[in-house]
């Protein structure tokens, strides 16, 4: 996956189509990531110990990967992501639009 943690994504496709927001979390497995603010669902929640009410609460349910891209910080602007190598032998993202680096 391309995509990690703390990225700025926007989204391609579905209800929040062109919301941007930060992946808050990636789920590799599956293929999915989890945006702020993006793809929020009701979930019921029973009473507990800690919630004596219970009720309703909105949450972000996760989002598939295809559906979303990585917004460079350089450029502003969404971009694909390629793959190099540094001097000192480590992995880099680069935008395909700016050529910059997006991992530092």
């Amino acid at each position: 996956m391309q995509i990690k943690k703390g990225d700025k994504v926007q989204v391609l496709a579905g209800k929040d189509k062109g919301k941007e927001g930060v992946v808050l979390r990636a789920l590799p497995q599956k293929q999915r990531v989890v945006v702020e603010k993006v793809n929020v669902i009701k979930k019921a929640l029973r009473p507990t110990q800690q919630n004596p009410q219970g009720g309703i609460s909105s949450i972000e349910a996760p989002i598939h990967v295809s559906n979303v891209m990585l917004v460079c910080p350089e450029c502003k602007a969404a971009t694909r992501v390629s793959k190099r190598f540094t001097e000192d032998g480590k992995k880099v993202r680069v935008c395909k639009k700016c050529g910059k680096d997006i991992d530092k």
